[in-house]
């Protein structure tokens, strides 16, 4: 009896100081994802009028925007298949210091041509997100994995929050370069904080092959219904959230006269939610109802918010909807990364999740481009129906990830 005791006590002790590893090791993940969305922020307010320095036109300045999205939708899978071969750590490291030289790039840019090298180096960079996804199912156990990808969601939200407001401040007091230099020292900082305390989360004998074709080996690891409707059910929110995005600011303009100001302050009520709701709730809520429900319920939240977003006749009526969309989105985002996670082998997580955030980077570049050319058909409308077509039309694609989130696998 005293030997079963004392064997129970001790094997205690190992799984504890684990758990304390991996709240750490999530900690620095959940860094790493802050700093780059935070990045990616910065720009929103500034890189604009920062182009026009150098003679770019509009449609310039959009594919300046885009091809970030661009790039890290074909560097996402490589930089997964990269981390299953060689290890989460070293992926993490290179891709958070080409961050850093990337904005280094844009800050110091003398041309346009640099401002476009910069963006393209920060997109290779920001393909790493896949990585950053393994290793948190590298030290989850399954059945806690939505939560922990809803610490990651938590990360997206409060970048997107500080981003545009500390670019926009930052830019007011010391120039339109600053928040450049500002966000690649907040890369290079990041990427020593992991080369000194990050500890590598794949074992070398969970390993991938050095010679591994993405495809059509992946069908091999993965279990093909559930994790190509979760991927498929991921790109279309993504396009459909991306259209509300790039029309919003113009949509409170004209129907409310909110200035940047004010808009700026509904997006941060939005990444609040956000947080809130992944990087606090999303654990328990996933015990409770299971993956699958979660996310259709946040489909179908998003879904009618952005179709009643035209019908709002008042600031309270448009916050509201606003928090509608906040809500679903973030039932949905982290419960989709869980259900994929859940669904593919081990040593094949990076690979898998690589495929699901270029899936979502390939969606950030349509979506943009979708809801800009559906804007035009409402231009010459009244005040009442302007842009109402670009929000039905992401309605009715989150409608159709609904659909599809109702084939997703219930959990027993």
């Amino acid at each position: 009896m005293a030997e079963t005791l004392k064997a129970g006590i001790l094997s205690r002790i190992p799984k504890t100081r684990m758990q304390e590893t991996n709240r750490s090791a999530l900690g620095i993940i959940f860094l790493t994802i802050f700093i780059n969305m935070v990045g990616f922020g910065v720009v929103i307010p500034v890189l604009p009028f920062y182009a026009e320095r150098f003679g770019a036109t509009p449609w310039e300045i959009g594919w300046l925007f885009g091809i970030f999205s661009l790039i890290q939708f074909l560097a996402a899978p490589l930089l997964g298949q990269i981390s299953d071969r060689f290890g989460r750590r070293p992926v993490l490291i290179i891709s958070t210091l080409g961050t850093a030289l990337g904005f280094t790039i844009m800050g110091a840019g003398n041309s346009l041509a640099m401002l476009f090298a910069g963006r393209i180096i920060d997109g290779i960079s920001g393909g790493s997100i896949g990585a950053a996804q393994a290793y948190v199912a590298d030290i989850t156990a399954p059945e806690n994995r939505s939560k922990a990808m809803g610490l990651i969601g938590a990360a997206f939200g409060l970048g997107f929050v500080f981003g545009p407001a500390l670019g926009g401040a930052t830019a007011a007091w010391l120039g339109e370069s600053a928040p450049l230099y500002l966000a690649g020292a907040l890369a290079l900082a990041n990427a020593v904080l992991i080369f000194f305390v990050l500890p590598e989360s794949l074992p070398k004998e969970r390993r991938g092959p050095k010679k591994a074709p993405l495809f059509p080996d992946i069908l091999q690891h993965v279990r093909p219904g559930p994790y190509f409707t979760t991927v498929a059910t991921y790109f279309i929110l993504i396009a459909g959230f991306s259209i509300m995005t790039v029309v919003f600011a113009l949509f409170v303009a004209r129907r409310y006269g909110f200035n940047t100001a004010e808009t700026g302050y509904v997006f941060a009520m939005l990444g609040v939610i956000g947080v809130v709701i992944q990087g606090g709730l999303i654990g328990r809520l996933v015990k409770t109802f299971g993956e699958a429900r979660l996310a259709t319920a946040g489909a179908a939240i998003l879904t009618a918010s952005l179709f009643a977003m035209p019908f709002t006749t008042s600031v309270p009526m448009l916050l509201l909807a606003c928090a509608g969309i906040a809500t679903g989105n973030s039932l949905l985002s982290p419960t989709l990364s869980g259900i994929a996670s859940r669904n593919v082998d081990a040593e094949w997580q990076g690979r898998a999740l690589g495929i699901l955030q270029s899936a979502g980077s390939l969606a950030r570049w349509i979506g943009p481009v979708l809801g800009g050319w559906l804007l035009t058909f409402d231009l010459n409308k009244n005040i009442a129906a302007y842009a109402q077509t670009p929000f039905w039309v992401a309605s009715g694609l989150l409608l159709l990830t609904f659909l599809l989130c109702l084939r997703l696998p219930k959990e027993k």
